[in-house]
């Protein structure tokens, strides 16, 4: 099974970024995912989320912005 992948938007310097990619490294590799960390300056269709930092997406779509719990994360990305 080829594992599924989340983007994490953000932006050097981030703080909130690096907490949530913390999040995201504990929770979602046993769950079967991968994770690609972006500047959110990198294209053109990510500049909605500029001023929203950090946003995890997968397949697109918005899973989580700015903060969430690990409990919180676990739960959705089982959902999807």
């Amino acid at each position: 099974m080829t594992p599924r992948v989340l983007v994490l938007l953000g932006a050097p310097g981030c703080h909130l970024c690096h907490d949530m990619r913390a999040v995201v490294e504990a929770i979602a590799p046993p769950l079967g995912f991968t994770l690609q960390q972006h500047d959110v300056r990198e294209r053109e269709e990510w500049k909605r989320y500029r001023t929203e930092i950090p946003v995890l997406l997968a397949d697109e779509r918005e899973v989580a912005r700015h903060r969430i719990e690990p409990a919180e994360l676990e739960r959705r990305l089982r959902a999807l």
